[in-house]
């Protein structure tokens, strides 16, 4: 019987974590450190390293496992073994967060077995760094206007990287943003500023990259981010005052150009299926998805 023991992570496990992440890496946001222990409190995450691969499991309301980290013939070996651990725990086996890569292997492996339902508000949407750099072409024509306008309103306007001389301010920016955008009566945007604010408290520990946008000599936004792979680079925060207008535009293309150009692709998270979100994420015109889905066992397979 196998036995694993599973924990809430913590900074000291980043170095194990980020090996593995490096070594089967992935263009999923999920597949880095940094997300993993921002949002492991929310969602109750815990992983436990089997010696061959790392197994996180998410034990909130939608119980299940993620897709397990390390090669492919331990992946294929740990998957029956997921599914015994869950019998014993009387829980319904569960993968969440599958793309369809993953999902080929698992019908490689095991056809016919497995099933997935993929969730369209979890998919990431990744594009091209040069153009969101550039906004070139009819298509991003008015991402161009909503910059120009910005530019001309905001003339002492200005780009910076975060760093410890502009971390505080950042800081002190988002709490006045959790304070004009209600987040105390909403339990997911309670959460995403949770996320957001830890995040600057260990801006240099997860070695991550910022950029911030200095308005009349103030921080009017910042982003926050980092590498998924050698070719992807993702964005995790983005935040701006919505009476400084073309902010978010101007910060997106400002951070990309300074801080991405290395990269091939930006993956911009997810729309967490609010609509007015999807709509500002499509508008930039996404290269692809990275779709994720929800695999179950086939009903008449079960025993």
């Amino acid at each position: 019987m196998v036995e694993w023991k599973f924990r809430r992570p913590v900074l000291e496990d980043r170095e194990l974590i980020d090996t593995f992440f490096r070594k089967y890496p992935s263009r999923s946001c999920d597949r880095t450190f940094a997300n993993v222990l921002l949002w492991a409190r929310h969602y109750n995450v815990e992983f436990c390293f089997t010696g061959k691969v790392i197994l996180f499991r998410d034990n909130s309301d939608g119980y299940g496992f993620a897709w397990p980290v390390g090669g492919n013939g331990d992946v294929k070996e740990v998957i029956p073994e997921i599914e015994a651990y869950c019998e014993r725990e009387g829980k319904t086996f569960l993968l969440y967060g599958v793309t369809p890569e993953q999902f080929a292997l698992l019908e490689e492996w095991y056809p016919g077995r497995y099933q997935i339902s993929y969730e369209r508000d979890r998919a990431d949407y990744v594009y091209e760094s040069e153009k969101l750099c550039t906004l070139s072409g009819k298509k991003l024509h008015g991402k161009r206007n909503h910059i120009n306008k910005f530019k001309a309103m905001f003339q002492d306007w200005s780009y910076e990287k975060l760093t410890d001389d502009n971390l505080e301010e950042c800081f002190q920016m988002a709490l006045a943003w959790r304070n004009e955008n209600g987040c105390e009566d909403d339990e997911e945007k309670n959460s995403e500023m949770c996320v957001t604010l830890n995040s600057l408290r260990l801006f240099r520990e997860l070695s991550l990259t910022g950029g911030a946008l200095r308005v009349n000599g103030k921080i009017a936004a910042f982003t926050i981010g980092e590498p998924i792979n050698e070719d992807t680079f993702v964005v995790h925060i983005e935040k701006a005052f919505a009476d400084v207008p073309g902010a978010y535009p101007m910060i997106n293309q400002q951070f990309v150009q300074h801080e991405c150009t290395g990269y091939r692709y930006v993956n911009r998270e997810d729309d967490v299926g609010q609509e007015g979100l999807r709509k500002a994420k499509l508008s930039y015109k996404p290269a692809f998805l990275v779709e994720k889905g929800i695999v179950t066992i086939k009903q008449e397979v079960s025993e």
